[in-house]
């Protein structure tokens, strides 16, 4: 998630610095994005912000070596705002949970906590900003975090059964994209309910499909890996 941010901000934000465990990633995603990759946690200490996207256990151990950070933005799953606080007692804290689309500017970030102009400004420019209480985080992340996944699934299961009939499968994944964007648009404006029924003409095409995706339990199964996902974040 952090490499996707990195990806959105490039070229938007003045230098960004990255660290990792040894895995080689941090050279690659500066190379990527013009950053710049330091071998040790503390060299970050000179940053205005702190992007924390660690693992949740090593959060104490990070926090000894960056005390000195102004500012720190956690993408730490299943981690409360005053935990993170507690480790960074000088910092303004602020909660993050971003989706993948912040890679291209159109991602949606959930966020508690402090949140400065010039922060707000900065996390503007991935996507979409939603403030809300720390206390929602968990059912958010289930919605908007994981869901870019469901929704690939339900693009990918369209497409594939597009090109049983003869459709290519590049043109058929087009022709799918393509139409969840402007159907994105037109949710922004409509509720789902109203487009299901503007679409769904009666004895129609679109009435046997959904029909037949209740018989499926199309629904049912979307509903289902929400819970999945917020039985897994609460362990």
């Amino acid at each position: 998630m952090a490499a996707a941010m990195a990806r959105g901000w490039s070229g938007h934000v003045d230098r960004m610095l990255f660290t990792d465990s040894g895995s080689g990633r941090a050279a690659g995603l500066a190379e990527e994005v013009g950053g710049e990759a330091v071998g040790e946690n503390s060299e970050l200490a000179r940053a205005d912000v702190l992007v924390l996207a660690v693992k949740p256990p090593m959060l104490g151990d990070v926090a000894m070596e960056l005390q000195d950070v102004p500012a720190v933005v956690s993408l730490l799953g299943a981690t409360p705002l005053d935990r993170v606080q507690d480790a960074f007692p000088h910092a303004e804290v602020t909660r993050v949970m971003p989706n993948v689309a912040v890679e291209v500017h159109r991602g949606v970030l959930c966020v508690a906590g402090g949140l400065s102009g010039e922060l707000r400004e900065a996390l503007g420019v991935l996507g979409h900003v939603v403030e809300l209480p720390d206390s929602q985080f968990d059912a958010a992340t289930a919605v908007m975090g994981c869901s870019p996944a469901y929704l690939a699934l339900a693009v990918e299961a369209i497409a594939s059964a597009g090109t049983v009939d003869g459709l290519d499968s590049d043109l058929a994944r087009e022709l799918v994209v393509e139409t969840a964007a402007g159907t994105a648009e037109l949710l922004r404006e409509k509720h789902p309910a109203d487009v299901r029924k503007a679409v769904a003409s009666p004895g129609g095409s679109t009435e046997a499909g959904l029909e037949a995706l209740e018989r499926e339990g199309g629904r049912e199964a979307f509903e289902a890996a929400v819970r999945a996902s917020l039985e897994k974040m609460r362990g």
